[in-house]
């Protein structure tokens, strides 16, 4: 996970520069651009930590090895639902908040309702019924 963690890290840098570039052109006037730009580093230093966490937790992967062979990856790579209808509730609640943008905002009321039930079902579907751990 080094490799993925690095091509976050390398951007996020990017971005701190740029907005600090971008507040000296700008005079530190123009709030709006500084706030976005720092908000893209967020996103990038967000990710490449949740990278860095992974692989320090799960060690070193067999992609990261150069002397690994192909048989190395074989067997389970994680827990999948292939018989979930959650997304498909997720989907109406995105559905619902592009309408809500379109038509009303208003809509975003049950859409975020929908989106909220649809994610804590499909997050907690493992831990009940037959599938429970």
């Amino acid at each position: 996970m080094r490799l993925e963690a690095n091509v976050f890290w390398f951007p996020s840098f990017f971005f701190l520069l740029a907005a600090v570039v971008y507040g000296f052109l700008t005079g530190w006037a123009e709030w709006v651009g500084i706030t976005c730009i720092l908000l893209s580093f967020g996103m990038f230093i967000m990710v490449a930590v949740y990278f860095r966490m992974l692989e320090k937790r799960h060690g070193q992967r067999p992609e990261d090895d150069e002397s690994a062979e192909i048989a190395d990856l074989s067997g389970s790579q994680g827990v999948y639902a292939p018989w979930s209808w959650w997304p498909l509730v997720i989907a109406a609640g995105a559905a619902l908040a592009f309408t809500a943008m379109a038509v009303g905002w208003w809509i975003m009321v049950p859409a975020l309702i929908v989106s909220v039930i649809g994610l804590v079902g499909w997050v907690f579907e493992f831990s009940r019924g037959i599938h429970a751990h």
